[in-house]
């Protein structure tokens, strides 16, 4: 029964995926239609610029001079340890050779 089902389903999406095929080769087919004509836009009215009283100017307060900072004494560093180097080539390691065998 449930096979029965199943395949009552895909003959339904076959069938409308075909019908859905046609209607776009119809719509395809069809000649274009024309453009809608968009009426302008209305000019926007320029408003009046409102006139901004002057600010009366005032004296500017003069700072007094920053103090200047001490100076400070120069700190030597100890000196780093040294590190030791190691070495860059590496020893050769003696070959040895199997027995010859009888």
């Amino acid at each position: 029964m449930a096979s029965f089902k199943c395949m009552i389903f895909a003959a339904l999406v076959i069938a409308l995926s075909f019908d859905v095929g046609l209607g776009a080769r119809h719509l395809q087919q069809l000649p274009p239609l024309p453009k809608p004509t968009i009426p302008p836009l209305p000019s926007i009215p320029t408003l009046p610029q409102p006139t901004l009283p002057t600010n009366p100017s005032l004296p500017k307060p003069t700072l007094p001079p920053l103090p200047s900072l001490p100076t400070l004494p120069k700190l030597a560093l100890p000196p780093l340890p040294s590190i030791p180097t190691l070495p860059t080539t590496i020893p050769s390691i003696p070959f040895l050779s199997p027995p010859p065998g009888n």
